[in-house]
């Protein structure tokens, strides 16, 4: 294996993260994070020279529908449930104060 995670690595990620470990979590996750590099190391003894680079998961095209404009909703039914609203518009709160 190339690489292995040690202590001060996993103090460090633990940082980064801000999470807290007991000795006992820290030495699981340190356990933990070294099988997956072993994992991932053992794929290094496959040939993959002769493989073309993966882009996409499927060779699928994705069926779109034509974008046509329709009436879904209407103004009127739009306005209907809104807690605040004018003749032709939805209310909101001011957002920005330009006293400042």
């Amino acid at each position: 294996m190339a690489n292995k995670i040690d202590n001060k690595t996993v103090d460090e990620i633990a940082h980064l993260a801000r999470l807290e470990f007991n000795e006992e979590s820290k030495m699981e996750i340190l356990n933990d994070l070294n099988r997956m590099l072993s994992f991932v190391d053992k794929l290094n003894e496959l040939d993959t020279s002769k493989e073309e680079p993966l882009i996409y998961m499927t060779n699928e095209k994705n069926v779109l529908r034509e974008d046509e404009p329709e009436v879904t909703l209407t103004q009127k039914e739009a306005l209907k449930n809104a807690p605040k609203k004018d003749s032709d518009y939805f209310k909101a709160p001011k957002v920005i104060d330009q006293s400042s």
